[in-house]
């Protein structure tokens, strides 16, 4: 027997906003069944092909320290270059640079709630350099 991940959650402050922000980031879609609307306490996102789900639940607790778990983002097209500008033009706010001369490493985000995401080369740029 074994389980598998039915959704990732995200605690926030204000479930509508934050899943409107990072649906606009990853391209994901709400379930037509159930919309999600302003001052839902609960938000679900999940991407296209439905396999990978977000659900963002409001909680009384602000965000005090690092993120146990984050997000490693990959641009599906573009580089990651072209997908950083893109995410601080949506918002979001670099914390670390953590880039390297090579080409690899990768840049430390948070999201409008202070939620910390990484973004990472693409496939082609990975391929590129191998």
């Amino acid at each position: 027997m074994t389980s598998y991940i039915s959704h990732t959650s995200v605690d926030c402050a204000d479930a509508y906003t934050l899943s409107r922000w990072w649906q606009g980031v990853l391209d994901y879609i709400e379930d037509p069944d159930d919309p999600n609307l302003p001052g839902h306490e609960e938000c679900l996102i999940m991407s296209r092909d439905r396999t990978h789900k977000v659900l963002f639940i409001e909680v009384p607790d602000v965000k005090q320290v690092k993120n146990r778990i984050h997000f490693d983002l990959r641009p599906t097209e573009g580089t990651r270059e072209e997908e950083l500008a893109r995410l601080v033009d949506l918002g979001a706010k670099p914390i670390d640079d953590l880039r390297r001369s090579d080409g690899r490493g990768w840049v430390v985000l948070a999201d409008p709630e202070g939620n910390e995401f990484c973004i990472l080369r693409s496939e082609d740029e990975v391929a590129a350099t191998s």
